[in-house]
């Protein structure tokens, strides 16, 4: 044992002996003191060379020599085995890093890493074994691992990742037991090329026997529930695939509908009987009565920008009230549904009695903003080009804000846009639209404009698929004629002025939002247009979209629309504000390509018009499904009235603009989902027309649902 006076004594001497050293001068090495500072120095500075795939920062972020500002050999060797681990699992199998040190003229340290990243390790193949029923196109789509391609260098999706190759085999596992295979087993084995510096990776899949679901029934103990509004939820019908999603979905869908018709405390089941000699399960939903729990507390963590309240309004309940599992997957789902959180996260735990749930959201959040300088190239506007700034969780409030300038050869705009989804705290929504746009004279038009106007708007949710908006603003469009004695119709500097009130309805029953396969789109938009107009002015869109065959990729769909504006003047409708027939209602077409024209071959438009298109959409053979890239073709319809015409100035009709009331078209079209948004060029050749219609064989659009 030591004793403490000795101890004291040590130490004292030990401080003694440090003091002492700047007197003894650099040439007198003290004992000890060249072995600490040989193995223990202050870092000055840490630099990295050769690295490409990560940067500085990354880099530095990874060292533990630049945190702790101390240089140790066991450091230095600790951090050269990080960085090559993070090089390694991403793909960069012969990575070599290398270290040196540099001394200071303060004394100090400087760390110099060097790294050799060598070629990057891809995905050679994806194989797939036992997959009796589903291809693997089918099956690669649904995987996060790709396959090396040329656009590899772009997604760097082709690495490979033991985690990522676990997530790969239960999505194939929730594949198929989506589509009628719960007894499905999925493995995954793979192997590396050194030779090709690639990987091989083989799924192999026991499929097990498909079941299909057979009778359904609702069994209830609770006295009162109206079970005929319970079977409006199910989705497991009677001779559909089975379908786990289907199942849970249902679970959900029920428990939600008896706890609005009053049931706060319903806890649903679903009991399978299976009968493995006919391949099907019989459903029963049993609908009993659960434990009378009450939420105590909501703690919510993660949200460092997002305010609480936010978080909170979408969980339709609060402190306090009944504790319902379906309430709280359908919160968390309207949480995810924000878009401000990568990950939502919501568990339970015991409160301060046995009656009493604490409920947990953890959030991380993830980036809103949206910042940058876009440009492109379309055969309508020619080149464009945009630079906006969006943000879609406006000081944590949840609010959409966005600001944009535009340029084409066209024309220019300025747009400015604000939302508030929850104006006043209700479940409604509110936004106000600025706007000033200019188009030049073209080939097209005979003149140009500038348009000055804003709208607010109120957005009300009337059903879970129905929606409808309220709008009202004013504009006033200033006609900018280089040439005027071109125009027949208006004159430079004549001005229009109109305030305009009037309502949207939206149906959407689509899948995906972004790339549907099911499901309708419609809506139906009416406005009352006054000042220096008198006219009702309405458009209905609709689009339908259904699988050709299950989980090919190919998918049909059928779009119809049409127009008519009333005029309620008696002097008829301007042709300002007309519809204008185009790329938009038919293909093959320019912009201002059909409807009714003046003799001098200026632009009339139209008062009505109508249009119909098929089109089958398919993925392309051979090429990978992380390039984006896939193919359709269809046919287009479309009708503009040539005998109600706009108002004329004492001008009349071109008979070439309206001797064929119908154009028809079909064609073939390559859509690339790039990361300025999704492109399409289409090949159209046109099979009816006018005799003065302008035609196109190829234009280049952003693609669009309508």
């Amino acid at each position: 044992m030591i004793h403490p006076t000795k101890l004291m004594r040590g130490a004292l001497l030990a401080l003694a002996i440090l003091g002492a050293a700047p007197l003894a001068g650099p040439s007198v090495p003290l004992l000890g003191a060249v072995t600490a500072q040989a193995q223990e120095q202050l870092v000055g500075s840490v630099l990295f060379e050769g690295n490409r795939r990560f940067s500085d920062s990354q880099l530095l972020a990874m060292v533990d020599v630049s945190a702790s500002g101390i240089f140790t050999q066991q450091r230095l060797a600790a951090d050269i085995e990080s960085i090559r681990q993070a090089y390694d699992r991403d793909g960069f199998l012969s990575v070599s890093v290398t270290a040196r040190t540099e001394a200071t003229t303060d004394g100090r340290v400087r760390v110099i890493f060097n790294v050799n990243e060598g070629n990057r390790a891809g995905i050679a193949a994806i194989n797939f074994t036992g997959n009796n029923s589903f291809g693997a196109n089918s099956l690669k789509s649904n995987l996060l691992t790709k396959e090396t391609g040329i656009l590899s260098w772009l997604f760097k999706d082709d690495s490979y990742d033991e985690q990522k190759l676990a997530v790969d085999r239960e999505r194939i596992r929730l594949f198929y037991a989506n589509r009628g295979y719960p007894d499905v087993q999925v493995t995954s084995v793979g192997e590396y090329d050194a030779s090709k510096n690639a990987y091989f990776i083989n799924f192999t899949i026991n499929e097990g026997q498909k079941y299909e679901f057979s009778n359904v029934g609702i069994e209830t103990s609770i006295s009162g529930l109206d079970t005929n509004a319970l079977k409006g939820t199910v989705q497991t019908g009677q001779g559909s695939a089975y379908s786990a999603n289907d199942l849970q979905q249902s679970i959900e869908d029920m428990a939600y509908e008896a706890t609005v018709q009053g049931y706060s405390f319903v806890d649903v089941r679903a009991r399978l009987d299976r009968d493995v000699a006919n391949g099907t399960f019989n459903v029963t939903y049993l609908v009993d009565e659960g434990a009378r729990l009450y939420v105590e507390r909501i703690n919510i963590t993660g949200n460092t920008k997002t305010r609480d309240f936010v978080i909170r309004r979408e969980l339709e309940f609060g402190e306090g009230d009944p504790f319902n599992r379906a309430l709280v997957v359908r919160g968390r789902e309207n949480i995810e549904a924000l878009g401000f959180f990568s990950a939502v996260e919501v568990t339970t735990g015991p409160g301060s009695a046995p009656d009493k749930v604490v409920l947990n959201v953890a959030v991380t959040e993830t980036s809103t903003g949206e910042y940058g300088a876009t440009a492109g190239y379309s055969t309508v506007d020619g080149i464009l080009g945009e630079v906006s700034l969006t943000e879609r969780n406006f000081l944590g409030r949840g609010q959409y804000l966005r600001a944009a300038i535009g340029a084409s050869q066209s024309g220019r705009t300025f747009d400015f846009s604000f939302t508030e989804p929850r104006f006043m705290g209700l479940k409604v929504s509110a936004g106000v639209d600025v706007y000033h746009r200019i188009s030049d004279e073209s080939a097209s038009s005979f003149y140009g404009s500038e348009a000055t106007g804003g709208q607010f708007r109120v957005g009300i949710p009337l059903t879970s698929d129905l929606s409808g908006t309220v709008f009202a603003g004013m504009e006033r469009k200033v006609i900018v004629d280089k040439n005027p004695d071109d125009s027949l119709l208006v004159a430079n500097g004549q001005e229009f002025y109109k305030g305009f009130v009037g309502y949207t309805l939206s149906y959407n029953t689509l899948d995906d939002n972004k790339k549907p396969t099911e499901g309708m789109l419609a809506t139906f938009t009416q406005q009352y247009i006054g000042w220096d107009h008198n006219l009702i002015r309405s458009e209905a869109k609709a689009r339908y979209f259904i699988p050709v065959v299950e989980d090919s990729g190919i998918i049909a769909s059928l779009r119809g629309q049409a127009g008519i504006i009333n005029d309620l003047s008696g002097n008829g409708v301007h042709s300002v504000e007309s519809f204008i027939g185009g790329s938009q209602l038919i293909r093959g077409f320019e912009g201002r390509g059909i409807g009714p024209r003046i003799q001098n071959g200026e632009y009339l438009g139209a008062v009505a018009y109508a249009g119909v298109s098929a089109e089958v959409q398919f993925p392309l053979p051979g090429v990978p499904e992380n390039y984006g890239l896939s193919g359709a073709v269809w046919a287009d319809a479309a009708w503009m009235d040539g005998v109600n015409v706009p108002r004329l100035n004492g001008n009349t009709v071109d008979p070439g603009s309206v001797d064929v009331p119908w154009r028809t078209s079909i064609g073939a079209s390559l859509i690339w989902e790039s990361p300025f948004g999704p492109l399409r060029g289409d090949f159209a050749h046109v099979l009816n027309k006018s005799t003065s219609d302008r035609t196109q064989v190829f234009q280049l659009t952003m693609s669009s649902l309508f």
